[in-house]
C-alpha cells in the first residue's frame, strides 16, 4: 500500500535528543463500524526551526486520524482504504508526539485516544459521533514532561480503565548537551546523558477524571527512562502486573499486591537484565506464550550489539532470558529494535515475532536505515528468520520506530503498520492466505453506559481437539509507542472447532463459552458464558 503519511522529526542541525526517538501509531475502531481505523503520531518542528519538507509553515505537521473504508477489488479481495478525517474529527494534535494509547476510559462504548508527547500529553474523548473533544485539563493527565509509551489497564479491578504512562528523560531543548561519536563527530546523546524520571500511574475515578497515584502505588519509587510498557497477570493471582522496558537501565516488573500498590521485582524475578547480567537499551516489548506451555513470555527489543532478549515465564512470575536458545540473538544483534510484537502471521498456532528496526547513532552508520525483521516460530519457541522470504516490506532499509498489529481487512490474519522516523508510514498487508480455519474474538464487558467496552487484560485459553493449548491475551498495549488491535485471533489449523474455550476476565472471574463459528469474528460478553471454577496459571 502506498504511503499516505510522512513523519517529521524536526531535525534542523541542533541534534536534539528527542528527534531520534518518535513516533508511534494506533489502530482502533473509533467510529464503531467494525473496521480498524488508524491514528499516526506526528513529530514537528523544534526550537523555532522551520519544518522540513514536505511540510510548510502554512500546513504544519500534526497527528492524523484516518478512517478505514475497506473496498473490494476486481479480484474479489477486500482491502483497507484510509481516508484522512482529522479535520472533521476535531483532533488537533500539534504537540511533538511520541506515543498513543487507545481505550474507552469513560465506559461509554466509544474508544478514546491518549497521546504521550515531548511536552504536555493529551486525552481526546470520543463523543461517538465521529468527533473528539480535548478533556486533558479536566481529566488531569496533561503531564508536560517527556513521555513515550502508554497503556490502559484496570489495575484495581473496579471495571474502569486506568492509565500508565512511561516517562523518559529530564531533557528539554534548553538543556540540550553536545554529544559525540567515537570518531569525534557530533552525534545524538544517549539515555545516560540525562537524568531519568519516574513513570506515572493514574487511577480512573469514574467521573471523567484521574487521580495521580504514582507515589502511593509505589510506581514513582524508581526512576528509569521507560520506552515500552505492557500489562498482564504474570503470576496468575488475578491482578494485573506491569512490565516496563527501560533504555540503558534495568527493566521494571511491577508486581501487584492486590491492594493498589506495586513492588518492582524485576531483578529478583529474572527480567531486569539479559542472560549476561547486562542492562540493555530496552525499547519495544510484548508478552505472549511463545513456547506453548500456557505461560506468558516477554520479548524486549534492544540496541545494536546487544541483541533482543526473550524472557521465558514459568507462570509464577519468574523469568529467564532464553534468547540465544530461541534463535533470536543472531538476527537482532546487528539491529536496533524498537516496535516488537508477537503475532501468528502464518496461522499455524505458534506466535511469531515481528520487529521494527532503525538506528539511532550516526557514529555507527551515516544511514540509520535498517531492514525490519519477521521471525517464524517453528514450535516450542524456536525461531527462524524468514524476513528475506517475506516480501519487499522486509527488504527496505528505513528508520522504523512504532509498530502496531491488527487485522485491517478482517480476513483472519494479522497485518502490521510501521511508523518511520522522518519517513513514510508503512501498511504491511498479510497476503499469505494460509490454509486452515480461524476464530476471531472481541472480548467485552459492561461499561458505564448501555454499550459494552473492550475487556483489556482478558485472557483466552483455547484447547484444540488434538490437545494443543492456545493462550492469548486481549490487549492494545505493548510494542513501542503504539496501540494495537485488542481483538484476539486464534488459528485452529485443520480443526473446525476446538474442544474448549475459556475466558478469564480482568476482574479475575472466569467463564467457559461455546466456540463460535470458524472464519469470522464473534463478540463474547462477560456474564453470558458458563461460570468456570477459578484457576490460576501457577504450577
Amino acid at each position: 500500500m502506498e504511503p499516505f503519511f510522512t513523519h517529521a522529526n524536526g531535525a534542523a542541525g541542533e541534534w536534539y535528543f528527542c528527534e531520534t526517538v518518535g513516533a508511534g501509531v494506533a489502530l482502533f475502531d473509533y467510529d464503531g463500524d467494525g473496521d480498524l481505523d488508524l491514528f499516526a503520531v506526528q513529530g514537528g518542528s523544534l526550537g523555532g526551526k522551520p519544518p522540513t519538507e514536505p511540510w510548510t509553515r502554512s500546513e504544519p505537521p500534526r497527528g492524523r486520524l484516518f478512517r478505514n473504508d475497506p473496498v473490494r477489488g476486481a479480484d474479489g479481495v477486500r482491502r483497507p482504504r484510509f481516508t484522512d478525517v482529522t479535520a472533521a474529527s476535531g483532533i488537533d494534535a500539534r504537540a511533538y508526539g511520541m506515543g498513543a494509547a487507545a481505550g474507552d476510559f469513560d465506559g461509554d462504548g466509544h474508544v478514546d485516544l491518549f497521546l504521550a508527547n515531548f511536552g504536555p500529553d493529551q486525552l481526546w474523548r470520543n463523543r461517538g459521533d465521529g468527533t473528539f473533544e480535548d478533556v486533558t485539563a479536566r481529566a488531569g493527565v496533561g503531564d508536560a514532561r517527556w513521555n513515550t509509551s502508554a497503556a490502559f489497564l484496570d489495575f484495581d479491578r473496579d471495571g474502569r480503565l486506568d492509565l500508565f504512562v512511561c516517562a523518559y528523560e529530564n531533557f528539554t531543548l534548553e538543556t540540550n548537551k553536545p554529544c559525540f561519536a567515537t570518531n569525534g563527530r557530533r552525534d545524538y546523546c544517549g539515555p545516560l546523558s540525562y537524568r531519568p524520571i519516574p513513570d506515572r500511574l493514574y487511577r480512573n475515578r469514574g467521573d471523567g477524571t484521574f487521580e495521580d497515584v504514582s507515589a502511593t502505588s509505589g510506581i514513582a519509587s524508581a526512576e528509569a527512562p521507560g520506552l515500552g510498557v505492557l500489562s498482564a497477570d504474570f503470576d496468575g493471582d488475578g491482578w494485573a502486573d506491569l512490565f516496563v522496558a527501560n533504555d540503558g537501565r534495568e527493566n521494571h516488573l511491577w508486581m501487584s499486591r492486590g491492594d493498589g500498590t506495586f513492588r518492582n521485582d524485576a531483578l529478583a524475578r529474572g527480567c531486569a537484565v539479559n542472560a549476561s547480567g547486562q542492562t540493555c537499551a530496552g525499547m519495544g516489548t510484548d508478552a505472549g506464550d511463545v513456547d506453548g506451555d500456557g505461560d506468558l513470555d516477554i520479548v524486549v527489543a534492544n540496541l545494536t550489539g546487544e541483541a533482543n532478549t526473550l524472557f521465558l515465564g514459568d507462570g509464577r512470575g519468574r523469568f529467564s532470558d532464553r534468547a540465544l536458545a530461541a534463535g533470536i540473538v543472531g538476527p537482532s544483534l546487528p539491529m536496533t529494535g524498537f516496535g516488537a510484537a508477537f503475532l501468528d502471521y502464518d496461522a499455524d498456532g505458534h506466535l511469531d515475532l515481528v520487529v521494527a528496526n532503525g538506528g539511532v547513532r550516526h557514529g555507527e552508520a551515516a544511514d540509520l536505515g535498517q531492514p525490519n525483521h519477521l521471525l517464524r516460530n517453528r514450535g516450542g519457541g524456536k525461531f527462524e528468520d524468514v524476513s528475506a522470504a517475506s516480501g519487499a516490506p522486509f527488504a527496505r532499509r528505513e528508520t522504523s520506530r512504532g509498530l502496531a498489529v491488527g487485522d485491517l481487512d478482517d480476513d483472519g490474519d494479522p497485518d502490521v503498520v510501521v511508523s518511520n522516523n522522518g519517513g513514510p508510514l508503512r501498511v504491511l498487508l498479510n497476503v499469505a492466505r494460509p490454509a486452515g480455519t480461524w476464530v476471531g474474538l472481541r472480548l467485552v464487558q459492561p461499561g458505564a453506559g448501555a454499550a459494552p467496552v473492550e475487556a483489556l487484560g482478558a485472557r483466552v485459553d483455547l484447547v484444540l481437539a488434538d490437545g494443543r493449548r492456545l493462550v492469548r491475551r486481549a490487549h492494545a498495549d505493548g510494542s513501542y509507542c503504539s496501540s494495537s488491535d485488542p481483538r484476539v485471533l486464534l488459528a485452529l489449523g485443520p480443526a473446525d472447532r476446538p474442544a474448549s474455550l475459556r475466558v478469564t476476565w480482568p476482574d479475575g472471574s472466569a467463564e467457559s463459552f461455546d466456540t463460535p463459528a470458524a472464519g469470522a469474528y464473534a463478540t463474547l460478553v462477560r456474564g453470558t458464558g458458563r461460570r468456570a471454577t477459578a484457576e490460576t496459571t501457577r504450577k
